[in-house]
C-alpha cells in the first residue's frame, strides 16, 4: 500500500484551497497532487476540521471476534460440523452473514484446523464413508 502524503503538503493544499477563494483543483495542480485527493482533503477539512491522514488498511480484528465462544461451543458439541453448517447457525442464531473464507481464516487464526489422527489416517476415497473429519485445536496456537 502506498505511503500517506506528508502532513506539511496536506496543510499547504488545504490552506491554498480554503484561503483567498481558491479551489481544490487549482491547489492540486499547483502542488502536484491528484485532483480527487485534494478535493477529499478540502471536503474533510470543511466538514469536520480534520487535516491529519487517517490510518490506512483494514481495521484490526474480525467481525467474528464477538462470536468466538459461540463457534467454539459449536465445534465442541459436534467436532465434524462443516463450515457451511456453522455459517448457517451464525446467520440463524446470531444474524451474522459471512463467507466461508472469512470463517476459515478466523478458525485457523484461533488454532482450529483439520488434522489427521490415527482414525483418519487414509487420504484416499473409501467405499464406506464414516463422515467428515472433525475440527481439532492445534497446540501450537492454542
Amino acid at each position: 500500500m502506498a505511503k500517506a502524503y506528508d502532513q506539511d503538503l496536506r496543510d499547504r493544499v488545504i490552506a491554498t484551497a480554503v484561503g483567498a477563494g481558491g479551489s481544490a483543483r487549482s491547489a492540486a495542480e499547483h502542488f502536484g497532487v491528484g485532483i480527487a485527493t485534494a478535493i477529499v482533503w478540502v471536503r474533510r477539512f470543511r466538514e469536520s476540521g480534520e487535516v491529519a491522514a487517517r490510518r490506512q488498511g483494514k481495521p484490526k480484528g474480525s467481525k467474528l471476534d464477538r462470536h468466538g465462544r459461540f463457534l467454539a461451543s459449536l465445534i465442541e458439541a459436534r467436532p465434524d460440523i462443516t463450515l457451511f453448517e456453522m455459517i448457517e447457525k451464525l446467520k440463524r442464531d446470531r444474524g451474522v452473514k459471512i463467507g466461508k473464507s472469512t470463517l476459515s481464516r478466523f478458525l485457523i487464526a484461533r488454532g482450529f484446523s483439520f488434522k489427521k489422527n490415527r482414525a483418519r489416517q487414509r487420504t484416499s476415497a473409501r467405499r464406506r464413508r464414516r463422515g467428515a473429519p472433525g475440527l481439532a485445536r492445534t497446540s501450537a496456537r492454542a
